[in-house]
C-alpha cells in the first residue's frame, strides 16, 4: 500500500497536503481507491463552500460501491480538480498527484495535529 510520508491522513481514508500557511490539497488514499475499484464518477463541492471537519464534501462512485468523502479539517473550497469531472479514473491511476480533489483554505490550523501521521495511518490499516 502506498502511504506517502509527506502527507497527513484521516481514518476515513482522505489525505491532506499542506502547501503553505493558508492552503492545502485534499484527496483520497491509495487504500481508498483500491478498495473502491474502478472509479466512474466523482461529485465535489463548488469553490467558495465552507465545510467543517468531518463534514461530507462529496461522493466517489465505482463499479463496486459509492463512498462519501469527509473533510479532514475546517476549510473553504478554493478550487476543484477539473480533471476529475471528465476523467474520474484519474483517482485510480494517481490518487496522490494528478488525482487531488480539492484545494482548500485552512480555516483552523489547530486541527492539523489531530490528523494521522503516515505511520499512524499504516497502523490504522493494519499494515
Amino acid at each position: 500500500m502506498n502511504v506517502p510520508t509527506h502527507l497527513q491522513y484521516t481514518r476515513e481514508h482522505e489525505w491532506l497536503k499542506v502547501l503553505d500557511e493558508a492552503t492545502a490539497l485534499v484527496g483520497i488514499t491509495d487504500y481508498a481507491q483500491n478498495s473502491l475499484g474502478d472509479i466512474t464518477f466523482c461529485e465535489l463541492p463548488k469553490p467558495g463552500r465552507k465545510l467543517r471537519c468531518g463534514e461530507t464534501f462529496g461522493v466517489v462512485e465505482s463499479v463496486k460501491a459509492a463512498s462519501d468523502l469527509f473533510m479532514p479539517i475546517d476549510a473553504e473550497v478554493l478550487e476543484v480538480n477539473p480533471v476529475l469531472t471528465s476523467a474520474p479514473e484519474t483517482l485510480n491511476k494517481s490518487p496522490y498527484d494528478d488525482g487531488w480533489m480539492l484545494k482548500i483554505k485552512i480555516l483552523n490550523r489547530a486541527q492539523l495535529p489531530g490528523l494521522l501521521s503516515p505511520e499512524a495511518y499504516e497502523k490504522h490499516l493494519g499494515a
